[in-house]
């Protein structure tokens, strides 16, 4: 199995460890200390070696953070974690407040805490947050400090080893464009800034720009380093050097200078006098002091690999295409599984998972999942992040709705996908508003929209249905998805909240509009779909850009209210649905086979 429902953590980690990096604390001179959830890479899953925030509370959630003090700690975590931080912390030990109201730097600054000092540890935070914290810190009359040596790491003295799989060459035909050229075009760009490097700290963005995958982190395929790009093309690559083969320097060839991941500071240091490029949204306050103190001049800008990364090349695009067929494969046999054994009610959320799971085993290149499975029965599909678990699994009951958000990584490509079924016989609410909600996946499909237009212009057309019927959803449309790379990336995004970046040609998006009605069900259909060039339209001045589908699975017919559909709404569905039985027909088996000619007929 590649997941397990036990959650880690809980009361007892808080009550062993917090007296431990008390301990630290008081001998570093320190009143208070900040814990942040983020790692060093501020990668979206972390290796079990980072996670500090739940050792010393015993919290597992994926966001949150927390301020330790002598006399009293306070963890902070969204809505989506009320409970699980509850459940999971000592209450005698930890106090609990919201995100983002008011958030951990808000509450500090109301605190009176005259003359006490707070640490923090540069490398876990933007130089945006540390700016947030001093000024939160000196609202409450106290100062922030930096902090050489994490108290917290001092203290966890039985620490879990850090990750050390092999680095691996990335295969040209999957990347689409060699990696010296990769570098060339963005040193190009560099110098034409009048920058003479940029400092890479995200480990999407070098796992893209020299073409090597690893295995540091669970569900995606991810070396932990750090590398520094020159104008010129050429390139340092700071990584353990437990992780390189011989296979990863013949790869890399003479234009990357490989040096172990403890001479990072020294080659920062080498930065004296030149014009650096850094990321102050993905890059730490650490690399910005050390490259200040180093007499090197700072850029800040985006991260240069963001953009070429999002925008996928053609072998890119030809890759997940075959990647969501296979992809669509197991996702089919799934949902006929669904719609035949799984109806009696006896079911598990567990039970449900596993079944996936296998299937997707059977998917030829399968090497991960892309994330761990959201599958939610009944009150738990009403959870946005729901996550089961041995201790809430429950089964799924007839009359009720069944959501699944899973997928996989391949090769050549990154899955991820919803779809909500009924067990038994769905009620007129059930069918009404999955039906709502198909219209603003239909609506965001099928947009047509000018050069220049970014997730956020478009965000409303996916919430339009819902809005009309006084509903909504609070999370956002769409994310940006990697090629066998995160399943959330940007800089693009889908949302209520202002995103600058343009969509373009080759960005993949996701497409999922949700409703959740609490404690009853949760309904989300899920697409992924890439932004194809501008073309003109019959009679038009302006040539538009579009989006292509990727994701090819049924949608539940059993809970779409035909009259509520356009003629144009029912004409997608059936066209889509058309596309579902041509590619994927032939490679099932008779009984899945027969399944999926009923379950894709015109509506």
């Amino acid at each position: 199995m590649r997941q397990t429902f036990d959650i880690k953590g809980g009361p007892q980690d808080g009550r062993a460890h917090l007296p431990l990096l008390r301990k630290e604390m008081a001998a570093m001179g320190l009143d208070g200390f900040y814990v942040p959830h983020e790692d060093e890479y501020q990668n979206e899953y972390l290796p079990d070696a980072n996670e500090r925030l739940a050792w010393v509370s015993g919290f597992t959630g994926s966001f949150g953070s927390a301020f330790v003090f002598a006399d009293r700690a306070v963890l902070f975590a969204d809505g989506r974690y009320t409970l699980q931080a509850a459940d999971q912390t000592a209450p005698e030990l930890w106090e609990r407040q919201g995100v983002p109201d008011p958030g951990a730097f808000g509450w500090l600054a109301m605190q009176a805490l005259d003359g006490k000092t707070i640490g923090y540890d540069p490398r876990l935070m933007s130089p945006n947050d540390v700016a947030a914290l001093k000024a939160a810190a000196e609202s409450a009359g106290a100062r922030a400090v930096a902090v050489d040596d994490n108290p917290l790491d001092k203290a966890w003295t039985a620490r879990p080893p850090q990750p050390d799989a092999q680095v691996v060459p990335h295969p040209v035909k999957f990347a689409g464009v060699e990696h010296t050229d990769k570098r060339a075009e963005i040193g190009r760009a560099l110098a034409a800034a009048k920058v003479d490097a940029a400092v890479l700290t995200s480990p999407s963005s070098i796992a893209w720009a020299f073409n090597i995958r690893g295995g540091d982190v669970s569900c995606t395929p991810l070396p932990l380093g750090r590398a520094i790009l020159y104008a010129d093309g050429t390139a340092d690559l700071f990584l353990d050097e437990g992780k390189v083969s011989p296979k990863l320097r013949k790869h890399l060839g003479n234009t990357v200078t490989l040096r172990p991941l403890g001479a990072l500071e020294e080659g920062l240091a080498d930065l004296s006098g030149k014009t650096v490029s850094l990321d102050p949204d993905v890059a730490s306050a650490w690399f910005f002091d050390k490259v200040e103190a180093a007499g090197g001049k700072i850029v800040r800008q985006r991260d240069p690999v963001a953009l070429p990364r999002a925008c996928k090349n053609a072998a890119e695009i030809k890759g997940t295409t075959a990647a969501h067929i296979r992809d669509g494969v197991a996702l089919t046999k799934f949902l006929h599984w669904l719609d035949t054994e799984a109806q009696s009610g006896d079911v598990t959320e567990i039970d449900a998972t596993i079944k996936l799971e296998s299937l997707r085993d059977e998917v030829d290149g399968l090497q991960d999942l892309s994330f761990p499975s959201i599958s939610g029965a009944v009150e738990h599909g009403a959870l946005p992040h729901y996550r089961v678990s041995t201790a809430s699994d429950r089964k799924l009951d007839r009359g009720s709705l069944f959501l699944i958000d899973s997928g996989g990584q391949y090769p050549d490509g990154t899955t991820d996908v919803t779809r909500t079924v009924p067990i038994g016989e769905p009620t007129a609410d059930m069918i009404r508003h999955y039906t709502l909600v198909l219209k603003g996946h239909i609506a965001l499909a099928t947009v047509r929209f000018p050069p220049g237009t970014t997730g956020t212009h478009l965000d409303v057309l996916a919430r339009h249905a819902l809005w009309q019927a006084g509903l909504d959803y609070q999370h956002g449309t769409g994310h940006g998805v990697g090629v066998y790379l995160g399943v959330h990336e940007g800089p693009q995004r889908i949302a209520k909240p202002w995103n600058a970046t343009p969509l373009a040609p080759g960005m993949i998006v996701s497409n999922e509009p949700g409703y959740y009605r609490e404690g009853q069900y949760g309904i989300r259909i899920e697409n992924l779909q890439y932004v194809t060039p501008a073309a003109p339209i019959e009679g038009g001045e302006i040539d538009m850009l579009s989006f292509e589908c990727l994701t090819f699975a049924p949608l539940a017919r059993d809970l779409i209210d035909v009259k509520l559909l356009s003629k144009e709404e029912r004409a997608y569905v059936n066209d889509y649905h058309k596309r579902v039985w041509k590619l994927l027909n032939r490679k099932l088996p008779d009984d899945v086979k027969s399944w999926l000619k009923a379950a894709t007929a015109r509506i």
